[in-house]
């Protein structure tokens, strides 16, 4: 499976936000793009994209920033995926349905439906929080100061 920049972006902007606005308090677009190695101006773009999809909220003013628009526990990696690129969990189709051959119509049902259904179903199943938390925790197997991302 391939995944492209921006949903890795997207993704790692997400766990970012969850893990330093823990305490209510908005997380700067420069802040997450300086820990994350990642262009001010392709994070915004992704930014918007993630609050459109009413996953983070934007707020304005001199402390503003983004915060997720729900706890981290009710955010699965569903509407994440969904929300930055709908094709990776969407249908497989190759052909027309009415013009497959038989070999067409058992890939599609037997092995491209399972598989994407499966993918659906595991990534309803991993919240944001689950990520944070495993970051929290190969953080403190690293030796040294503890240091957030």
């Amino acid at each position: 499976m391939k995944i492209s920049t921006k949903v890795e972006c997207g993704i790692i902007a997400m766990i970012d936000i969850g893990l330093n606005a823990e305490n209510g308090e908005p997380v700067t677009v420069s802040s997450i793009a300086g820990r994350q190695n990642i262009s001010v101006k392709y994070l915004e773009q992704i930014l918007i994209t993630l609050r459109q999809s009413n996953l983070v909220r934007s707020l304005k003013g001199i402390r503003g920033g983004y915060v997720t628009a729900r706890p981290t526990d009710q955010i699965t990696m569903r509407e994440v995926l969904d929300a930055l690129d709908m094709t990776i969990l969407g249908d497989v189709n190759f052909y027309n349905a009415e013009e497959a051959s038989p070999i067409e119509t058992v890939l599609n049902r037997s092995l491209w439906d399972a598989m994407t259904a499966y993918l659906r179903k595991y990534s309803e199943n991993i919240r944001l929080s689950d990520l944070i938390d495993q970051y929290k925790e190969a953080l403190s197997d690293v030796e040294g100061p503890m240091y957030y991302i």
